[in-house]
């Protein structure tokens, strides 16, 4: 059995590790840690986890950390920065789900997070973990940053389009929705049932930190800049994202559902609509995104739909895929779940 660690598991990507793991046939979960929590029980924390585990909550720098195959950093930005190395140097793989390492300039990272970057040995070595695209890079990292989870649904939705060189790069719109989970557990007057329930509202407009992220990634597809708009919403609802991306086809006659097709016709986890429109509810819980494409009629205007689960496929669902890519198993290992209807 593949042994593994969570750093941080008293937020909702934590626990969500927690509960994807306990379904994985070939990894148990031997340490999580909390400094809040030292000492607690974890089924006394998560209730719905009673019964299923008999861990306690330890400190980050427990030794049963070091036993360890693999370490899961589901912390703030800032603290898998400073404690990946020392789990790499005994040979322990890291995955980190937060944003330590997902902007290859320690500059561009500083100026969206607030902090100098300390570690520019291990942002080199980082490799960005959205396995239908970087696959090969993951089979033999040490350290792998997890994309954010509306980086992840874009890029997936855009992917076949500008691989074939399909759409103007320079002129492309994405309209974001997303649950309340992804703004945290942290105690926050903005995310209160009072203040979301019944309302919608767009939020950093002027500048989302996964913005240089989503570009990054996609110039890099692209081998050429890009222009991006990129707005966020936040939606009354728990879990879920909706992307809506508006391109211009270079050629308003191509049909460009057989790029998506054969895109993703050996994903597992990427499903392409062939008719009707992608609903959040559908992949509720479940490691799945999927796409849609719709043309508008006597224009050049393509509309791309793009759903996933932001705490999943989002989060801690890709990180369980990229741990299995590592350790060379199936890829949907502790991911067969499929969505939660109703």
């Amino acid at each position: 059995m593949i042994k593994a660690g969570i750093i941080g598991g008293t937020g909702y990507t934590g626990v969500e590790l927690l509960r994807l793991l306990h379904n994985h046939s070939k990894v148990t979960v031997v340490a999580i840690s909390s400094r809040s929590l030292n000492g607690q029980r974890v089924d006394r924390i998560f209730p719905s986890l009673v019964g299923q585990t008999d861990l306690s909550f330890s400190l980050p720098d427990d030794a049963s950390l070091n036993d360890c195959d693999v370490i899961f950093f589901a912390t703030p930005h800032g603290v898998a920065m400073e404690g990946a190395g020392d789990f790499i140097k005994k040979g322990i793989k890291v995955i980190d789900l937060g944003a330590d390492f997902r902007i290859t300039d320690s500059v561009e990272w500083s100026k969206w997070y607030g902090m100098e970057h300390t570690q520019s040995e291990l942002l080199a070595k980082a490799v960005y973990g959205l396995p239908e695209i970087n696959r090969e890079q993951i089979k033999g990292a040490e350290l792998i940053a997890n994309p954010g989870c509306y980086p992840t649904a874009i890029q997936l939705a855009l992917k076949p389009l500008i691989d074939h060189r399909l759409i103007d790069l320079s002129t492309i719109i994405a309209d974001c929705k997303s649950g309340v989970s992804g703004a945290g557990r942290g105690a926050n007057q903005a995310m209160l049932l009072c203040e979301t329930s019944e309302t919608m509202k767009a939020y950093a407009v002027s500048g989302h930190r996964h913005y240089p992220e989503i570009k990054q990634e996609l110039e890099k597809l692209a081998g050429e800049e890009i222009g991006l708009t990129f707005v966020p919403h936040l939606v009354p609802m728990i879990r879920g994202m909706h992307i809506t991306l508006y391109v211009d086809l270079l050629d308003a006659t191509t049909d460009v559902m057989p790029f998506f097709t054969q895109a993703y016709s050996d994903e597992q986890f990427v499903k392409i609509l062939d008719e009707g429109y992608p609903e959040t509810r559908s992949v509720k819980s479940s490691n799945f995104c999927q796409i849609a494409i719709q043309k508008i009629p006597n224009s050049n205007k393509l509309v791309v739909m793009s759903v996933i689960d932001n705490l999943v496929k989002g989060a801690s669902g890709q990180a369980i895929q990229n741990m299995n890519i590592l350790f060379n198993m199936d890829e949907n290992l502790g991911l067969e779940q499929i969505g939660l209807l109703p």
